[in-house]
């Protein structure tokens, strides 16, 4: 899909949590968390930073282009990658769950099924076919061994 081409995956992000507090200021629809409570999103919101950094760590390590439209020069299989396939595009979302959890309405939850949307279809499906070409069987494998998402 072109238009995934103009945006990296953490500027979906941003677009995604600037629609948030736009809906939750705007179309707060119904109250889900009040402070402290609405607190508890800063959980999923550090363990989404921590997953995404893990896997941008691990890609680095093993020498291999992060930006999604870059030709990947190796099959990253270890760390967080024996856990999920996608821990960036998991660890976008744990993001906008928890930052969503902080602002504490339905509102704020509304774009979540759009991002997930174009990380699935603007990212992660044409990586998985360009990946099963050019690392063939193993990819495969790893692919049947472990989850896409979780």
């Amino acid at each position: 899909m072109v238009w995934a081409h103009r945006i990296i995956p953490p500027g979906w992000l941003l677009l995604a949590l600037l629609a948030a507090a736009a809906l939750h200021h705007w179309l707060p629809i119904a109250p889900l968390l009040k402070p402290p409570e609405s607190w508890l999103g800063a959980l999923p919101f550090g363990a989404g930073m921590a997953l995404a950094a893990a896997g941008v760590g691990a890609f680095r390590l093993a020498g291999t282009p992060v930006i999604p439209f870059a030709r990947p020069t190796a099959l990253v299989t270890t760390g967080v990658y024996r856990v999920t396939r996608n821990p960036m595009y998991l660890g976008i979302t744990l993001i906008f769950c928890g930052a969503a959890g902080m602002l504490g309405s339905v509102g704020a939850l509304l774009p979540l099924p759009l991002l997930i949307w174009i990380l699935q279809q603007g990212y992660i499906v044409r990586e998985e076919r360009l990946l099963a070409q050019l690392f063939g069987g193993d990819y495969l494998q790893y692919r049947h061994r472990v989850r896409r998402w979780l």
